[in-house]
């Protein structure tokens, strides 16, 4: 698993980003993100808000190496003492979350001069992508033991490691990512971890500043893959 991938999507980028520009009466502004463990059935869901995220941070999916653990929440997380938990909005009327035309590659040309009729049949909103059981995938994120991770070259006994750490680019700027990492934060000491590390690319300015005002301290560099990373430990 290649713990540093978490932050090549734009997942912090919530309270530091502009406005994604996606029609903001997807969401009414009231309503908060219900987090649970992961579930089987929420398995296209994360993998759509994983190159979701990761398409608006500028990063073709594609050249992120190490996502198979996406493929295998089970096995990758749950079954080796970590966790993974999904934030879910109940589902607007018309199951937006980045349903917005212009985030449908594709649909405002399908519209244009369209007949009614082709209108009335052209394809649902990627939106519908995000859809589990219980709503709409707005975040998610976990952590494993560091044993368990191949992150980096650090060891820490009691450490655990932060991973795919996402907020729907639709929906950032709404506080979403700090309430995932409380919730991730609280079932690390839950387990018994005294300490989480996050890794983060040099270039993601977002994640660089919110791991510090979240409390995490910075404690080193290191390059991967050609990626400049930054180290970020906090003990919990």
């Amino acid at each position: 698993m290649a713990g540093h991938d978490q932050i090549h999507g734009g997942e912090w980028n919530d309270g530091n980003r502009r406005d994604s520009g996606t029609d903001q009466k997807e969401l009414k502004a009231t309503e908060r993100p219900q987090f649970r463990r992961y579930e089987p059935a929420d398995a296209d869901a994360v993998w759509e808000l994983h190159e979701r995220a990761l398409r608006d941070a500028g990063t073709d999916p594609a050249d992120v190496p190490g996502t198979e653990d996406l493929r295998r929440i089970e096995a990758a997380y749950l079954d080796v003492g970590g966790e993974f938990l999904i934030g879910v909005v109940p589902a607007t009327e018309d199951e937006n979350v980045n349903g917005n035309p212009r985030d449908d590659p594709g649909a405002e040309a399908e519209d244009d001069g369209a007949s009614p009729e082709r209108r009335t049949h052209r394809r649902p909103s990627r939106a519908r992508e995000l859809r589990t059981d219980d709503g709409l995938l707005v975040a998610m994120g976990g952590f494993v033991p560091r044993e368990a991770s191949d992150a980096g070259k650090r060891t820490l006994a009691g450490a655990a490691e932060l991973h795919r750490m996402r907020v729907a680019p639709a929906v950032q700027r709404r506080g979403y990512g700090r309430e995932l990492l409380e919730r991730v934060e609280r079932r690390a000491a839950d387990s018994g971890f005294d300490r989480l590390l996050a890794t983060t690319a040099r270039n993601q300015s977002a994640a660089i500043a919110f791991y510090p005002a979240a409390g995490y301290e910075r404690v080193g560099e290191s390059t991967d893959s050609g990626y400049r990373l930054l180290h970020f430990e906090k003990r919990l």
